[in-house]
C-alpha cells in the first residue's frame, strides 16, 4: 500500500490466540542465530573430476553465493527518476542489495482511462528487474480502496470489468511477474466508500476473494498467489481459513503481512506471535509492507530524518530482519518505500535519504543480507576429489582451479537438495 490517508490498525497489542508456540523476547533474540543456521543454510557437495572422470585431489575450490532464495525486497516505485543520474543511483543501490520488487498496479491509476493499461511502463521495470536478478510481484490486482472513474454504476458490470482486468494482468505478464497480491485487505473492506465496494457487497466479501484467485490461477497455474492484509489478528487468519477450494486446500500460495511500523516499532515476541498465528495454514509467509521511520511526527505531520532516528531505525531494522529471517515459516520481507522522496504518508521510512544517499538502515541490511547472510569460501578437494560445505540457500558460483586450469559452474542450493555439483576440469 502507498497512500496518504489511509486509516491502519496499529500493530501493537494485538491478542494473538491462535498462536502455537510463544516465545519470550529472550528466547527469539537469543535463539535467531540457531534458528537461521537451521532453517536457511544447506549442505553441498563439489565433486571435482578430470576428462576421464577421475577424482581430482588438491584442487582450490572457490564457492560464491550470488544470490539469495529468500526474498529480500522493496517496492521499486521510484525506479523512475526526474534525472538518469537519479535513475543509475536508485538502481543501483536497489539491485546491490535487494533481490525482489514489488510493482504497482493501482487500478484508479494504473487504468485512468477505460482500456488503457499502464503496461508498457510496467514492463520496462519488470525487463531491468529481471536482467538484475531481482525477482518481482505485482500488487495489487483487487483492491477497493479507491474506483477508477470512469466505472459504471453497475455491479454486475464493475464485477466483470474487475475479473477482466485480473485476467489481462496476469496472463499479460506471465514470464516476466509471476507473483501477485491477488486481494488486498479483504479481512476488513468496508472502510471504503465507492462503486468497488458496493459491488462487493452484492458478491459477497469471501465468495469475490475467492472468485479473484481462481481467475488469477486459471491465467497463470504456476504462479504464486498472496493473499495480503494489514490484519495480524485472528480475523485474517479466520480469513485465510475460509479461503479454501472444493478440496480444502487453500487458494493462496502464500500469505501477505503488512507491517507498518509508524506507531513503534513491533518487539520480538509480537513478530514470532504473527509468524506462528499464520503458519499454522502451512504455506509460506511474506512480511509485505515494512517501514520503520528515522524521523518523529511533529503537530503537523510527519517531520524529516534526524541522525538519532537513524541509529535507531537501523538498530530496529537489523532487529526485525533477524527475528523474520530465523522464523521457518518466512519467505520474503519487502520495505516500504526505498527513500524518503517518496516514502509512504510523507513519513521518514525509507532506507535511503531524500537525496538518495545510504542511512545506516540500509548499511546494517548490506552487512547482513550480503555479509553474515552470505556464503563466500575458499576450500580444497579432499583425495577422493570432493569439498564438503554448508551454505545460505540460493544461487552459487563454484570456481576450480588446479596446475593452472580452471572450471565455473553454476548450482542452486535447496532445502531437499540433492545439493551436489560437478565440476569438469580439462
Amino acid at each position: 500500500m502507498r497512500l496518504t490517508g489511509v486509516c491502519l490498525v496499529p500493530v501493537l497489542g494485538l491478542a494473538v490466540s491462535g498462536a502455537r508456540a510463544q516465545l519470550s523476547r529472550e528466547e527469539v533474540l537469543n535463539g535467531a542465530d540457531a534458528r537461521i543456521e537451521q532453517h536457511r543454510k544447506a549442505d553441498g557437495v563439489v565433486r571435482v573430476l578430470d576428462a576421464h572422470g577421475d577424482p581430482v585431489a588438491d584442487a582450490q575450490v572457490l564457492i560464491e553465493q550470488t544470490s539469495h532464495e529468500f526474498l529480500f525486497g522493496c517496492n521499486i516505485f521510484g525506479w523512475g527518476q526526474p534525472t538518469a543520474e537519479d535513475s543509475a543511483r536508485y538502481r543501483d543501490q536497489f539491485a546491490a542489495l535487494l533481490n525482489y520488487a514489488t510493482l504497482p498496479f493501482y487500478w484508479w491509476g494504473y487504468e485512468a482511462e477505460e482500456g488503457k493499461p499502464g503496461y508498457e511502463g510496467t514492463e520496462a521495470v519488470a525487463h531491468w528487474c529481471q536482467e538484475h536478478g531481482v525477482a518481482t510481484k505485482g500488487h495489487p490486482l483487487v483492491w477497493n480502496y479507491a474506483a477508477p472513474k470512469w466505472l459504471p454504476n453497475d455491479n454486475q458490470r464493475i464485477i466483470q470489468l474487475s475479473d477482466e482486468r485480473v485476467k489481462a494482468c496476469v496472463s499479460h505478464f506471465r514470464g516476466l511477474v509471476d507473483r501477485w497480491d491477488v486481494v488486498n485487505e479483504a479481512t476488513d473492506p468496508w472502510r471504503f466508500d465507492n462503486l468497488l465496494t458496493a459491488a462487493w457487497k452484492e458478491y459477497g466479501r469471501v465468495e469475490y476473494t475467492k472468485h479473484a484467485f481462481e481467475i488469477a490461477r486459471q491465467q497463470n497455474p504456476s504462479a504464486t498467489l498472496l493473499i495480503n492484509d494489514y490484519r495480524h489478528d485472528q480475523a485474517y487468519a479466520d480469513l485465510c481459513r475460509e479461503l479454501v477450494d472444493d478440496a480444502g486446500k487453500p487458494l493462496y500460495g502464500a500469505i501477505g503481512i503488512q507491517s507498518h511500523m509508524h506507531g513503534g516499532v513491533m518487539s520480538p515476541e509480537e513478530i514470532w506471535q504473527v509468524c506462528e498465528r499464520f503458519a499454522q495454514f502451512g504455506v509460506p509467509l511474506h512480511w509485505t509492507e515494512t517501514t520503520i521511520l528515522s524521523g518523529p511526527r511533529g503537530e503537523k505531520g510527519w517531520l524529516p530524518t534526524t541522525p538519532e532516528g537513524e541509529v535507531a531505525q537501523a538498530d530496529a531494522v537489523a532487529m526485525f530482519y533477524t527475528v523474520i529471517f530465523s522464523h521457518p515459516a518466512t519467505a520474503g520481507l519487502t520495505w516500504w518505500d526505498f527513500s524518503d522522496r517518496w516514502a509512504w504518508q510523507g513519513a521518514a521510512a525509507g532506507l535511503l535519504r531524500e537525496d538518495l544517499s545510504p542511512k545506516p538502515a540500509y548499511d546494517r541490511l548490506m552487512a547482513l543480507i550480503k555479509g553474515k547472510w552470505w556464503t563466500k569460501l575458499d576450500t580444497r578437494t579432499g583425495d577422493n576429489g570432493t569439498a564438503l560445505f554448508r551454505g545460505f540457500r540460493g544461487a552459487y558460483r563454484m570456481t576450480v582451479r588446479k596446475d593452472g586450469r580452471e572450471a565455473t559452474a553454476e548450482a542452486v542450493l535447496t532445502k531437499d537438495g540433492p545439493n551436489e555439483v560437478k565440476v569438469e576440469l580439462k
